[in-house]
């Protein structure tokens, strides 16, 4: 019995030890795994950098080979640290970092030791995510940091640890990384001796991710969403459609879809939803606001896109904060092309169907960034402007002392006329009005159907602001106003004001007017462009913040107001044979929300009871003629 049980003890454990034995024997995997790196041409570093407040953030770093004195780039991101470094198993440092949020050519070219590092709260960073977090140490962020602090303290880290640096570090970085690039030029580190925010998100109401001028982009929900439901972005929105004009028109308001995609579990939702107007939560972290009131320390060149489709207001509003403190002209810098967001680092020879002749950001990059980058960092001469602009129509590159050319002052009205007609000369008898009948059942879309979510497949998302204008010219519910053909060439340079005078039968309105540059019926060479009408400025401006951009107010019905608001930047020349077009129009979607046309206190919670028939007049002579005033140079 005693030998039996023996046997039968013994039979068990050799069978139970055979499967560690077999996966010790036979697994041909190695227990840790180790890239060869040879012929790569740099080395790569992954590092958990410690915070003043024991939070560690992780850290990619990639050194030149042979690197000595080599000066620091670093990027600061929510978006993935070790997906912009590449596959480590890349042996060329510029292919690694190749189409990423960074100028890889200038960076890897130039020598310059790469840092790139997750924010906290995301990926393998430690900490809570905020986005875009307040300054620290205020109502808005009680926390000991911000991302000023964050960089400040990863300078620190850099230039002790990395003996084969010079020293100097800059950061660049585009959109959120734009911001990330802004904030160290709060209380900077010494060490920090350039910044390059690149289409940063600046004031998310006045004009960039969140907000227009009042009417939400809600087809920024998924970003939000994704963004803060997990650490690693793995949460996907949930699409129910092709078509995102169905998915939003189906949904309701704005506050109905967030609702209805689980929104109401992210905080960043929550404070959008909590503070629709202007007040005190927005201006209080508008980056703008905030440099104007500090000194200029930092050497920065703010890049912008003149058909940036994302954050358009926000790098233009920086340069206009920074600039009139900038006493010798040698601090702020200021590069404007003719791209989409973040365009400047990859191919900027076209945009949709606008052809520019050569590839503008690679110009721009290597005559503009590179030069800038190394004198700062490197200590090499630069022949860079104060101001580099790209000319649309003549297409050419300027390079100025300062922006706008044209002062707000010395503004041309241009004016929407009787009959549909548009021009430089007033009428001032009468007040004729031009109507449309504005129905939130079937809004105007943002872009000809089907619009295609921003990360959905085959989207054109980048090009939008590009798209041709006919799609929408012949609704009945969107004014069209027309020039005769140009005999002489328009050049405007700075900031179109809109100066919308108009009633509604309703009490809330949203009004959207677009400056167009109408090309001939045919183009010879480019067939496709015969007719086309590009869009060379536009925005939208919600009716109830018409006296106060903090605090609503409805519109009285049947009763004429006047809505002022600037329209982005631009640097266009409407050629000869070309015609000057404005519309104007009531909704713009899905690209924003659509407005009741029933003064609410919050738009988010409209129900569909709220949502009615319009009739919009606008006035087209008298006193009150609308106009646009063009910064034209004479």
């Amino acid at each position: 019995m005693h030998k039996a049980w023996w046997a039968a003890t013994a039979l068990a454990a050799i069978v139970i030890a055979q499967p560690a034995i077999a996966q010790q024997q036979y697994d041909e995997r190695p227990t840790s795994l180790t890239t060869p790196t040879a012929g790569f041409d740099y080395s790569r570093r992954v590092v958990d950098i410690p915070m003043r407040d024991g939070v560690k953030l992780h850290t990619v770093i990639l050194i030149p080979k042979g690197a000595k004195d080599a000066p620091i780039l670093m990027t600061r991101t929510p978006y993935n640290a070790e997906g912009m470094a590449g596959d480590p198993a890349t042996a060329s440092m510029e292919e690694a970092l190749q189409g990423y949020d960074n100028a890889a050519d200038v960076i890897a070219r130039g020598g310059y030791i790469r840092v790139l590092q997750d924010v906290r709260g995301k990926y393998g960073s430690e900490g809570i995510y905020m986005m875009n977090p307040p300054l620290h140490a205020t109502a808005l962020n009680p926390t000991k940091t911000d991302d000023s602090t964050d960089t400040s303290d990863t300078i620190d880290w850099l230039v002790k640890n990395l003996p084969e640096s010079n020293g100097k570090v800059g950061i660049l970085g585009i959109s959120y990384d734009g911001f990330t690039s802004l904030m160290p030029l709060i209380d900077p580190n010494p060490a920090l001796k350039v910044a390059v925010p690149m289409n940063p998100m600046v004031d998310g109401w006045r004009g960039d991710d969140w907000f227009h001028n009042g009417a939400f982009r809600e087809t920024m929900l998924p970003y939000i969403w994704e963004q803060e439901a997990t650490p690693d972005n793995s949460a996907g929105f949930t699409d129910t459609a092709y078509d995102d004009y169905d998915v939003y028109l189906r949904a309701g308001s704005a506050g109905a879809i967030a609702k209805a995609h689980g929104l109401d579990q992210v905080g960043f939702w929550r404070k959008i939803h909590e503070h629709p107007a202007y007040d005190s939560f927005w201006q209080d972290q508008a980056m703008d606001k905030i440099l104007a009131h500090q000194p200029l320390k930092v050497p920065t060149m703010i890049v912008a896109g003149q058909w940036d489709q994302e954050d358009i207001y926000g790098a233009m509003a920086v340069y206009a904060a920074l600039e009139p403190k900038d006493a010798g002209n040698d601090m702020v810098y200021l590069s404007l092309g003719p791209w989409y967001h973040g365009q400047e680092i990859g191919d900027g020879s076209a945009l949709g169907a606008i052809k520019f002749g050569s590839d503008t950001a690679k110009w721009w990059r290597w005559h503009v960034l590179a030069p800038f980058l190394a004198h700062y960092l490197k200590g090499d001469a630069m022949d860079v402007a104060p101001v580099t602009a790209y000319r649309t129509g003549a297409d050419q590159w300027q390079q100025l002392k300062a922006w706008p050319i044209v002062p707000d002052e010395a503004e041309t009205p241009l004016y929407l006329k009787p009959g549909g007609a548009l021009g430089f000369s007033a009428d001032p008898s009468g007040d004729a009005t031009i109507s449309y009948i504005s129905d939130p059942a079937h809004p105007v879309p943002y872009r000809v159907r089907p619009v295609v979510s921003r990360s959905g497949t085959n989207s054109t998302w980048r090009r939008w602001l590009v798209d041709d204008q006919r799609g929408v010219s012949a609704r009945p519910d969107v004014l069209t106003f027309t020039s005769g053909v140009l005999t002489q060439p328009v050049t405007i340079a700075g900031q179109p004001v809109v100066h919308l005078n108009a009633a509604t039968t309703g009490t809330d309105a949203d009004w959207v007017v677009k400056l167009i540059d109408v090309y001939p019926d045919r183009v010879p060479g480019d067939e496709a462009m015969g007719g086309y009408e590009l869009a060379v400025a536009m925005d939208i401006f919600r009716g109830r913040y018409r006296e106060s951009l903090a605090e609503p107010h409805p519109i009285p019905a049947n009763t004429p107001e006047t809505y002022s608001f600037a329209l982005p930047n631009a640097n266009h020349v409407f050629l000869p044979g070309h015609r000057i077009m404005v519309q104007v129009q009531s909704s713009w979607f899905p690209l924003y929300d659509r407005n009741p046309q029933t003064y609410v206190p919050n738009i988010f919670d409209a129900k569909p009871a709220d949502y009615v028939t319009a009739t919009q007049s606008v006035t087209v002579s008298g006193p009150d003629q609308s106009r646009i005033d063009l910064p034209v140079v004479k």
